[in-house]
C-alpha cells in the first residue's frame, strides 16, 4: 500500500507542474512585407495627393504616384473651395491592430488658406464658410474630431493634435476598420476683376494648401501585441494561473490521494 501511496503522490506532482507553452510573440516583419502595412517599428499613417482628385494614405511616408512637390493645392479668385479629403488606407488593412488602451493618436499636418473662412466676421462669408477640421476614423466610425480655429490668413500653421485610446477603441478588424483621415475646409475668395483684363477692384482670392508624406501624418499607439501570431489568429491570451480546469484536475487529483490513503488505513488496523 505504501507502494500505492507514493505512485499517487509522484502522479499528482505531475499534474500540479505547469505546462508553459512555447513562445508565440513571433514577429511578422520580414523583408517581404508591404512597406504600405503598419508593421513592428512602424506606426505611422501618411496621407498622400496626386494634385487632382485621388487622395489616400499609408503607413510608408512616400509614395511616387503623389504629387513631386509634396504638397496638394488649390485656388479660386471668387467664391467658396469647398476642400473635403478623405485620405483612406490603400492598399486596405491587412491585419488587426491592438491600440495601447491610454496611449495616444497624435496628427500633425501643414495647411495653409488665403482668404476668408470665419462666418459672422467682417468677413465676406455667408455661412457659406467653415473652419479647418480633421478626423480620425475607425473605418466608418468617427473616433475623433480636431476643429482648428482661424489663423491669420496667407500663412502656414503646424496642425498638431492627440486623443487618447478607450477600451471601444482598442481593437480594430483588418476587414471593417481600415483607417481614415478626413480633412474638410471652407474658405471664400472674394477677388474682383477690373474692366481691363489683367486688373482687379479689389478684394482677396481663396486658397487652400496641405503638405503630403513625412509633414501629414497620424501616429498611432498600435501595441506590440499585435505582432503576435495568436494574436493576428483571434485567438486570446490566457495567464497560465487562469487556465481553464485547472483546479478541476487539482482538486481530482486530491482526492484521489485521499481515496489511496483512506484505503490503507484499514489494512493498519488488521
Amino acid at each position: 500500500m505504501r507502494g500505492k501511496t507514493i505512485v499517487v503522490i509522484l502522479l499528482v506532482a505531475m499534474l500540479l507542474t505547469p505546462v508553459q507553452a512555447g513562445d508565440v510573440s513571433v514577429s511578422q516583419s520580414d523583408p517581404e512585407d508591404d512597406p504600405r502595412q503598419p508593421r513592428e517599428g512602424n506606426t505611422t499613417l501618411y496621407v498622400f495627393h496626386d494634385g487632382m482628385n485621388n487622395e489616400w494614405s499609408h503607413f510608408n511616408n512616400t509614395d511616387e504616384d503623389s504629387t513631386e512637390e509634396n504638397e496638394t493645392r488649390e485656388d479660386k479668385d471668387n467664391g467658396v473651395i469647398d476642400i473635403k479629403y478623405r485620405f483612406m488606407m490603400k492598399p486596405t488593412l491587412d491585419k488587426r491592430l491592438n491600440m495601447t488602451v491610454g496611449g495616444e493618436i497624435r496628427g500633425n499636418f501643414n495647411i495653409y488658406y488665403e482668404g476668408d473662412n470665419a462666418n459672422g466676421g467682417d468677413g465676406n462669408c455667408n455661412n457659406d464658410c467653415d473652419w479647418l477640421n480633421i478626423s480620425v476614423f475607425k473605418g466608418a466610425a468617427e473616433i475623433h474630431k480636431h476643429t482648428e480655429q482661424p489663423w491669420v490668413s496667407g500663412n502656414w500653421k503646424n496642425i498638431i493634435f492627440s486623443y487618447t485610446i478607450t477600451e471601444e477603441d482598442a481593437i480594430w478588424d483588418s476587414v471593417n476598420d481600415n483607417p481614415i483621415v478626413e480633412v474638410t475646409m471652407k474658405v471664400k475668395g472674394d477677388l474682383q476683376g477690373g474692366f481691363l483684363p489683367g486688373t482687379t477692384n479689389g478684394g482677396t482670392p481663396a486658397a487652400f494648401g496641405m503638405k503630403l508624406g513625412s509633414d501629414g501624418s497620424v501616429e498611432f499607439p498600435i501595441d506590440d501585441s499585435s505582432w503576435n501570431e495568436d494574436f493576428q489568429a483571434g485567438i486570446d491570451e490566457t495567464p497560465p494561473e487562469e487556465s481553464p480546469g485547472f483546479t478541476l484536475v487539482v482538486a481530482s487529483a486530491a482526492i484521489a490521494m485521499a481515496v489511496f490513503i483512506n484505503a490503507k488505513k484499514p489494512e493498519d488496523e488488521e
